[in-house]
């Protein structure tokens, strides 16, 4: 009987007090820095800077609209990124930077600029990991 209610209090914990079950993600924030507001190569923005935690091999990278994704969850990709392969183990990145291990998605289909005052979803996929943030830049007055 003890040994029934070890095992059921086991249980308990594992299910409700631990991470065992709770689907792992990637956390993503971002900052954007006003240092060389006019840095820009190609559409590499070196002032909108984000980060994972933890450290991650990406296998897709993808980032949409918002308001089109929640009405078409196809939305077209302002900036889409996978990996063949192998990809190296990312802490932080700019936006529209080239990810040594990753290609565009569409060939030869690089970062587009982002538009002020519009939310963006960047979705990232690390195996069977995943994460999302949302992020907008705010236009300068």
């Amino acid at each position: 009987m003890l040994a029934a209610l070890a095992l059921g209090l086991l249980a308990v914990y594992a299910v409700w007090f631990s991470d065992w079950f709770k689907p792992k993600t990637v956390e993503i924030f971002h900052t954007s820095r006003n240092l060389h507001a006019n840095s820009k190569r190609g559409n590499v923005l070196e002032n909108l800077i984000f980060g994972v935690r933890p450290k991650t091999r990406f296998t897709e990278l993808k980032v949409v609209p918002l308001a089109e994704f929640e009405t078409n969850k196809s939305a077209v990709a302002v900036w889409h990124l996978i990996s063949d392969s192998n990809s190296v183990p990312v802490k932080s990145f700019y936006y529209g930077e080239h990810i040594h291990g990753m290609r565009p998605a569409i060939g030869g289909v690089q970062a587009e600029a982002l538009d002020n005052d519009v939310t963006y979803r960047m979705f990232i996929t690390a195996g069977n990991v995943k994460g999302q943030h949302d992020f907008e830049l705010k236009s300068v007055d």
